[in-house]
């Protein structure tokens, strides 16, 4: 059984973590193909919009810790290939020019906690919570969880569900600002958000994720000045020229008429 599956139709592609009998956690060859398909998705034009999600009763538990104790005599080496394996993975997700929708099914701990919130929309079901668990077992957080985190939610926040790991329910989390938002049909409302998503200007879209990712350490003149840059940039190509122009013909603007960047 294939441990990450990807199906691409209508310009999304869905992404699934499908180890459900283990929590979906996360072992070197699901990071290997986890990281396959994240360069394939974010490089590949036809794809406007990305889904993740888990399947079974979890999202996905973080790391699979029996295997962290097959490999007691060399773990050092084995959670670097591991994690930065993943890492690379959540690095073409980040960088890619469309939208990562997380649609958290249940748990998220550890790095499953990081893939979750990691969304640029994180949907939760009642049946998810999330803990940082690193702790439990003396390691510190990875898929770069010590950077979203306190960007989401603050430093204090972040300290106390790292430091403490305690729970944080579906309620709380969209409360603080870890989540989105709280929907009783994940499966079709994270549908639904990612075929209109799919219809809008997702260039645009994807230059003002990379905007508002480094954002967050520019002053606060050099990013007007890279703002300045970018609208200047989309307004002289295909999305900028249609939006305006259907605003003016006061119709639906046509976004999908070209490609992503890819």
């Amino acid at each position: 059984m294939t441990e990450v599956l990807c199906d691409i139709s209508d310009g999304v592609a869905r992404i699934t973590l499908n180890r459900p009998e283990a929590g979906n956690a996360l072992n070197q060859s699901m990071a290997d193909t986890l990281l396959k398909i994240a360069l394939q998705v974010a490089h590949d034009p036809e794809v406007r919009v990305v889904t993740l999600t888990g399947a079974g009763r979890m999202f996905c538990v973080g790391g699979d810790v029996g295997d962290f104790g097959r490999n007691t005599d060399r773990i050092g080496a084995f959670l670097a290939q591991l994690a930065g394996t993943l890492h690379q993975a959540l690095a073409q997700f980040a960088q890619m020019k469309k939208p990562l929708i997380t649609l958290v099914n249940g748990p998220a701990a550890g790095a499953g906690m990081s893939l979750a919130i990691g969304g640029d929309f994180v949907l939760v079901s009642p049946q998810a919570n999330f803990t940082a668990a690193y702790g439990a077992i003396g390691l510190t957080p990875d898929g770069g969880m010590t950077w979203t985190l306190p960007r989401l939610i603050g430093l204090r926040q972040a300290q106390d569900i790292i430091l403490s790991n305690r729970r944080v329910s579906a309620e709380e989390a969209v409360q603080i600002g870890m989540a989105t938002r709280l929907v009783e049909d994940l499966p079709a409302d994270g549908a639904a958000l990612a075929a209109q998503l799919a219809t809008r200007a997702v260039g645009a879209m994807g230059q003002a994720r990379w905007l508002m990712q480094t954002g967050m350490t520019e002053p606060f003149v050099a990013q007007m000045d890279r703002e300045l840059q970018s609208i200047v940039t989309a307004g002289e190509g295909p999305e900028g020229r249609e939006g305006v122009d259907a605003f003016l013909a006061r119709r639906t603007p046509d976004f999908q008429g070209g490609k992503t960047n890819g």
